[in-house]
């Protein structure tokens, strides 16, 4: 089983940027996608961004433009860079490997003046 760490959350300003990063227990993360999520209060839990086992990433479009996911395979993270926060970006984010269907606990990010 592969575990899942989030760090990096908290409050923002609208426009400002945070950085949230998931790492992973076990040697086996490079083999695997990773994926961030969201889920904003009464809603349903969204797609954010992915990153292939390549890196090769894609994005939901609601951040495209402002979001960047990476990976650092040898430090066994996944790293997603937000940018130009916008207050309907305030949601839980979570991480998850597909092939383990591991996910994180969560991480709560405020975007608000």
């Amino acid at each position: 089983q592969v575990q899942l760490v989030e760090s990096g959350g908290g409050v923002v300003q609208p426009g400002g940027s945070l950085r949230l990063s998931c790492a992973a227990s076990g040697r086996m993360f490079s083999t695997s996608a990773a994926t961030w999520y969201r889920q904003a209060p009464g809603k349903q839990r969204e797609f954010v961004a992915t990153v292939g086992t390549r890196g090769i990433a894609n994005y939901a479009d609601s951040v495209k433009g402002r979001f960047t996911v990476s990976r650092d395979n040898a430090k066994n993270t996944v790293y997603l860079q937000m940018n130009s926060l916008k207050p309907e970006d305030t949601a839980v984010y979570y991480c998850h490997l597909p092939r383990f269907n591991s996910w994180g606990q969560g991480i709560q990010v405020t975007v608000s003046s």
